[in-house]
């Protein structure tokens, strides 16, 4: 039976994804290979494919993750039982934070969306959107 797990308990999807994140950050989607990601990760190129299914899905679930975690943050904020000048200016401020702490990501997010297939390049843009479109609704 394959290990779901590494040593840490470290699931394999997230072994990936975080393999993925580093390489796609240091030399670009385009010059990161499946193997140098497995590798990486310490599993094989059959496990890269029975959670992510190809390349694209691993960038393309960057992008979800950097998106996930924008939405809720601004949701909070938006939510939160403040005026709304400290809801704003602690959205704005976090959108600063939120980048730095997860630089890798961001520059993924910058660097590699045109690397995306157009099915995908679309979901992205459109839950971008959705970001934008509750940030201009908190102004």
């Amino acid at each position: 039976m394959a290990r779901t797990t590494d040593g840490d308990g470290t699931p394999v999807p997230q072994r990936l994804l975080a393999a993925a994140t580093r390489l796609f950050a240091e030399r670009g989607y385009d010059r990161t290979s499946v193997q140098e990601i497995v590798e990486a990760a310490g599993v094989t190129k059959g496990a890269l494919y029975h959670y992510f299914g190809s390349k694209d899905d691993l960038l393309h679930e960057v992008y979800a993750r950097v998106l996930r975690v924008q939405q809720e943050r601004l949701d909070a904020f938006a939510d939160a039982d403040e005026p709304i000048e400290k809801r704003l200016r602690g959205a704005a401020a976090d959108v600063v934070v939120t980048t730095i702490e997860n630089l890798d990501d961001a520059m993924i997010f910058f660097r590699s969306m045109h690397h995306l297939s157009p099915e995908k390049n679309k979901q992205v843009r459109a839950e971008r959107r959705r970001y934008h479109e509750r940030f201009r609704a908190l102004i």
